[in-house]
């Protein structure tokens, strides 16, 4: 390989939103002129916490790679493929799950939290506790050098370095040992200030029309000890100001960093001003992704040419996998 594998994905859970497109797609997009990169469609993984209910993911897989086009990521420069036409993930995952212990498993720190957090399904599977096997196959298989992840993900990448540990120990030297990437921004605030995820119903997605992302901005918590508008307010826990900090020019963000603990500004004033810069930000993404929605072949064959590219290296792998297992 002349440049460095990036291996990356995402489940494909609805629309994308704008901590996706900071905290993923815009380094994903830069990491596509730097090393060779497999972006992939995590529909398999999808299966681990919505398996009751799987009428969606076909929709949410084309609207997902609707979303990863419009960012500006070329299918000339990167390998964009779904997990499920690469079935070599499965096999790894089967082997790979004979010499993994138990325990790491259950040490896993998302493990025991989302088994608090989702109630109103059953997550005593076998698909739930194993999914970081699938995971580590997910990157193994393409001897990825390079995971980009947020500090959450990294005891993921450890154990994923951990399995391939121990199938070298075992059978002989396949895996390299992948590397964290670490993102820019690996939390966003949502419109309610918690971190922008789908399932608080916080978020702005990308796809959101102007007059939906008007409606949300302007709707937003600020400062909550700022009641009126001559109360003096604290922009380092507004999340208002943390998304100005991203979109907003550096002297704005100056200019409220002062004026706000002093009254001089008021939250509505931040918000048309980021709303302007915000809106024209995401303009070109939201006018590339038109022109995708109404082809909808291009995106089919943009996964199945992908998923072609990714299997003969996968298949690769995998044959040097049952060669050293003898099998």
């Amino acid at each position: 390989m002349s440049k460095k594998r990036v291996l990356s994905g995402m489940q494909p859970s609805g629309l994308l939103h704008l901590g996706n497109l900071l905290g993923a797609l815009e380094n994903w997009r830069k990491l596509q002129d730097q090393y060779e990169c497999y972006y992939f469609i995590a529909d398999w993984h999808a299966l681990t916490t919505n398996y009751a209910d799987t009428s969606k993911i076909r929709t949410h897989v084309n609207e997902m790679v609707i979303d990863w086009l419009s960012t500006g990521l070329d299918p000339e420069k990167v390998v964009l493929f779904k997990q499920s036409l690469v079935p070599e993930h499965a096999v790894l995952h089967l082997l790979l799950s004979m010499s993994t212990p138990l325990p790491w498993l259950e040490r896993v720190p998302t493990y025991k939290e989302k088994m608090d957090q989702i109630q109103d399904r059953e997550m005593n599977t076998y698909g739930f506790l194993g999914y970081p096997v699938l995971q580590a196959a997910d990157i193994l298989i393409y001897k990825a050098h390079f995971v980009p992840v947020g500090v959450d993900q990294l005891p993921h990448l450890e154990l994923t370095r951990e399995i391939g540990r121990r199938f070298d120990q075992l059978y002989g030297e396949i895996f390299p040992e992948p590397q964290p990437l670490m993102t820019e921004y690996p939390k966003l605030p949502g419109t309610d200030g918690r971190k922008m995820s789908k399932s608080y119903g916080n978020t702005i997605n990308m796809s959101d029309s102007p007059e939906a992302i008007t409606k949300k901005v302007m709707a937003m918590v600020t400062d909550p000890a700022r009641v009126r508008r001559n109360d003096p307010g604290n922009p380092d826990v507004c999340p208002l100001f943390a998304l100005d900090k991203i979109f907003a020019p550096k002297e704005w963000c100056d200019h409220v960093n002062v004026e706000c603990r002093r009254a001089g500004i008021g939250c509505v004033d931040d918000k048309k001003e980021l709303l302007k810069h915000l809106l024209a930000y995401l303009k070109p993404m939201q006018e590339r992704r038109k022109e995708l929605v109404d082809d909808p072949k291009r995106i089919t064959d943009i996964i199945h040419e992908g998923s072609r590219k990714a299997r003969v290296v996968a298949a690769q792998t995998l044959a040097e996998v049952n060669e050293a297992m003898k099998l």
